[in-house]
């Protein structure tokens, strides 16, 4: 281990370090609980907000909005600037994500037509969650996640029931493939949206604006944010357990057909975050920025496609099912893909010289 490498696990937290055990056990906890505890999927699914359980509304904004108070808001121009990364991005979302998925889901799960539909519908709604955390695990650009983040959100509340549209009826269509339908509106993605992106961007720009002024920066850097930062990664854990809850009975009552989703989700993680860093890298856009491309590529929107499919198609549909699999799969994907990042960033050099992309006391303060 470098000793770059070792000053920045020095600062890394009891959390952080053990990141993928506390995961796990988790994953675990939340097995047992839906398992072990009668009517506990039920009580906790009685609460919806815009199709999701309040507990899992809940653990998500709070997973982010400690994120979001970090975000250097002044520096958003560096980022928007950046007609590379911004393409790149577009590219990568909209065009190459939901064109992969269609293709995997159509060649992995011909015979279980559900299933491939909740999985284009996965592919369909591009992250504005966990991402962040990835990101932020990551060491990527905060200032960038946040704008790309932003910008997927526009473009989700425009073209998810347009693409929608295309890939589950006129493509097939074309194709001579079985057709199916998507009953969804822009105001039911705009209200996940406004919900889950929304309120914890709102809630961190108002902190960093009032901490800033009654305090000044220095104080809202080394003193507030290490005190909130924890509390992003207390969300995420609390939003696994709920979802593993939610879905204990129906993971463990059908294994073969989680593992029948589950490949297709797999690939699709790997290729995403695996093309966006080739991406990055070959167009020279540093560690931080490059890495933040990877994960907005990878990452998805579950919150809007299970609520889009239960909408749609109902709690207890095979679509519902591929929807609630999805993250299931991305969490430990993607907390994995971190780790490949981490060891991969001694190959650039915006780590080790403090850039305009990545404030020097931001490599990790939490």
């Amino acid at each position: 281990m470098s000793a770059t490498d070792t000053a920045v696990a020095g600062r890394l937290s009891v959390v952080d370090r053990f990141l993928p055990v506390w995961i796990g056990a988790a994953m675990v906890a939340g097995l047992l609980l839906g398992r072990g505890v009668p009517g506990l999927g039920d009580a906790l699914a009685a609460v919806e907000i815009d199709g999701i359980s309040l507990p899992i509304a809940l653990g998500l904004l709070i997973m982010m909005y400690p994120v979001l108070a970090k975000v250097r808001y002044d520096r958003l121009d560096s980022v928007t600037g950046d007609r590379r990364l911004l393409i790149g991005s577009l590219v990568l979302n909209w065009v190459i994500g939901p064109a992969l998925m269609f293709t995997l889901a159509w060649l992995l799960l011909p015979d279980l037509p559900e299933y491939r539909t909740g999985l284009i519908i996965v592919g369909l709604a591009r992250c504005i969650a966990m991402v962040i955390i990835w990101n932020d695990l990551a060491c990527g650009d905060r200032e960038a996640a946040a704008v790309l983040v932003a910008l997927n959100s526009i473009f989700q509340v425009i073209m998810f029931a347009v693409l929608g549209w295309f890939y589950l009826s006129v493509l097939p269509g074309w194709l001579g493939l079985e057709q199916t339908t998507i009953d969804t509106s822009p105001w039911q993605i705009a209200k996940s949206v406004l919900i889950f992106l929304g309120i914890p961007l709102l809630a961190g720009f108002v902190t960093r604006r009032l901490g800033e002024r009654a305090k000044g920066r220095e104080w809202y850097e080394s003193t507030f944010l290490p005190r909130l930062g924890p509390w992003a990664l207390y969300g995420l854990l609390f939003t696994i357990v709920i979802l593993f809850a939610l879905q204990g009975e129906q993971i463990t009552s059908q294994p073969w057909d989680v593992v029948r989703i589950a490949v297709p989700l797999l690939i699709y993680f790997a290729v995403m975050w695996g093309g966006g860093f080739v991406l990055g890298a070959v167009m020279g856009l540093g560690y931080a920025r490059t890495t933040t491309l990877a994960f907005t590529a990878a990452g998805n929107n579950f919150e809007l496609a299970i609520a889009v499919a239960i909408a749609t198609y109902g709690a207890s549909s095979g679509q519902a099912l591929a929807g609630v699999i999805g993250p299931l799969i991305e969490v430990p994907v993607l907390v994995a893909l971190v780790y490949v990042s981490l060891a991969l960033r001694n190959r650039f050099t915006d780590l080790r010289q403090p850039s305009l992309d990545q404030p020097k006391e931001s490599v990790r303060d939490v």
